[in-house]
């Protein structure tokens, strides 16, 4: 290093001691939001900081905790929340990473493995927490080995994601457990609503620093974004010619497949293995241990596909993944956005290509102007999707007999149960408290889209969006279900027919279609051929 090394880190405030590490990983200038928020969160400062996945956030924030520690080292000096394993274990990582010459001792809370050791480990007053909210919430009920009562710092990752309903409780345990002087640190790549008013957690607004990308793009120039349009029926055909085009012109590439539920994972995954498309799978019933096996198998090059939920979506950092696949569009367009962040990071070029059917254009539509980008088509030969056809449906249908459900639903009700016993909880009554609540919110959720969707219908004053009354707003589900059903088909109809890459849609699936029927009828007729062959000789 010489004088000018490290310049910037240096008018920034960093120290020497860590530039030079950053040295040694490579790092010789700072990312946009470390120039935005290091010297602020060094000067004592809350902070909202929002950026493109792959730009840095992490040591954003840890710089100026290590650099702190480093000052007064104690423990328990700081907690890191967030909302999977994966990511807990990839930023203790790299605090240790930053943290040699400080000999950090950096815990990990997440669950999936034994609690006891978990506690004794918290016991021993670690620098660094990094905890999921829940399994965290427990250990403060649960014990009282440790005490988060002198933190200085709380840093919330993905904040986007922990001030979702389903870690609001968890949170108000973890809160109250906490001192009140602290400095509050907020990362994520959306700021949402609930962000920027973090209702459950009053920051300083005295000392507050904002900062967001100028770019209003969301999405990095260096990713190329691909749609392929295919049959509702046949997007298990069309994921496995994506995959095989893909690995033509890059055969060894890395490649995340993401789906919607984790049945649809592991059916996937097994689906994909038994055509002989070697993979592994990620989702939130798997063990902690098969967790870090599928996820160690795939950044050591063992396996190079990996097919998770949405649990792979956030802040996880494998550089060499080439290609991200939507098995089906997000619901959300910001969760879009965490999913294809997951290549073309750190200045490196990727694509992502997603799955969709003429009953995704209206989302694709949301999609495409958060992100300010407009998707290109990756095109999928036909004829070729058809004559796999056969073979990948009964595949399919094998390995979904082969699941077991019952178990697969255990899983997740036993994991609940424990939860609610720990907290002195009757199970009985959270269930059904549970139950009334979800109710409630899908019969809300149906009203909006209802009601978003008879705005579209307005909007673009198309014939049969005419003659539907948008006063009428039914309030029986079963009539809501029915009317967004039909509202959605005659929307997608009608963005379909306004947008040119989508003109021809409908008349190329119906040829799809025949000719699937066609091949497989022709296969149905190459079973039977035997058989009755048999039985002619057998008379």
């Amino acid at each position: 290093m010489n004088e000018n090394d490290g310049k910037e880190f240096a008018e920034l405030g960093v120290k020497q001691w860590l530039i030079k590490q950053l040295f040694t990983l490579g790092i010789r200038a700072p990312t946009p939001i470390q120039k935005g928020c290091i010297a602020q969160i060094l000067g004592g400062h809350d902070c909202i900081g929002a950026a493109k996945t792959g730009s840095g956030k992490t040591f954003a924030f840890a710089l100026p905790i290590l650099q702190h520690l480093a000052e007064d080292p104690y423990g328990i000096f700081a907690l890191v929340l967030t909302p999977t394993h994966e990511l807990a274990y990839q930023i203790a990582d790299q605090f240790q990473i930053l943290g040699q010459q400080l000999k950090l001792r950096v815990c990990i809370v997440t669950g999936g493995t034994d609690q006891l050791e978990e506690s004794l480990k918290l016991a021993k007053r670690p620098h660094i927490v990094v905890a999921m909210p829940g399994r965290l919430a427990d250990h403060i009920t649960g014990c009282n080995t440790f005490s988060l009562k002198k933190i200085k710092y709380l840093v919330l990752d993905e904040a986007d994601r922990l001030f979702s309903e389903s870690f609001q409780g968890d949170l108000e345990t973890i809160f109250e457990a906490l001192p009140q002087k602290r400095q509050n640190l907020l990362f994520s790549a959306t700021i949402t609503d609930a962000v920027r008013e973090c209702k459950p957690l009053p920051l300083n607004n005295d000392k507050l620093i904002t900062w967001s990308e100028s770019d209003p793009q969301l999405t990095v120039t260096t990713l190329d974004q691909r749609y392929v349009v295919c049959p509702a029926y046949a997007r298990d055909v069309y994921l496995v010619q994506t995959l095989r085009k893909y690995r033509e012109t890059k055969a060894s590439s890395h490649v995340i497949v993401f789906t919607d539920t984790k049945k649809e994972c592991q059916v996937l995954s097994m689906m994909l293995n038994a055509i002989g498309m070697d993979n592994v799978c990620l989702h939130g019933f798997m063990r902690q241990k098969e967790r870090a096996s599928a996820l160690s198998q795939f950044r050591s090059n063992l396996k190079c596909t990996l097919i998770a939920t949405n649990v792979a979506a956030r802040g996880l950092d494998i550089p060499s993944v080439d290609l991200v696949v939507n098995h089906k569009l997000p619901l959300e367009p910001r969760e879009y956005i965490h999913r294809v962040g997951r290549t073309a990071r750190a200045g490196r070029s990727g694509m992502a290509v997603s799955l969709i059917t003429p009953y995704d254009i209206l989302r694709l539509g949301e999609i495409e102007e958060q992100i300010k980008t407009k998707l290109s088509e990756y095109k999928i030969d036909d004829d070729e999707a058809v004559k796999v056809f056969t073979t990948v449906s009964v595949t399919r249908r094998e390995q979904e007999a082969q699941l077991d459900n019952e178990e697969f639903e255990q899983r997740k009700r036993n994991y609940k149960i424990k939860r609610w016993i720990m907290a002195g909880v009757d199970p009985d009554a959270m269930e059904a408290g549970l139950e009334e609540m979800r109710r409630k919110r899908i019969k809300t959720a149906k009203k909006a889209k209802l009601a978003k969707i008879k705005e579209i219908q307005a909007r673009i004053k198309d014939e049969e969006a005419r003659q539907d009354d948008p006063k009428t707003t039914p309030t029986d589900t079963d009539n809501i279900d029915a009317t967004i059903k039909k509202n959605m088909k005659k929307v997608n109809k009608t963005l379909m027919k306004k947008d040119e890459r989508f003109k021809n849609v409908i008349g190329n699936l119906s040829k799809i279609k025949r000719k699937a029927e066609n091949a497989k009828q022709k296969s149905l007729k190459e079973e039977e051929e035997p058989r009755k062959k048999k039985k002619k000789l057998v008379i």
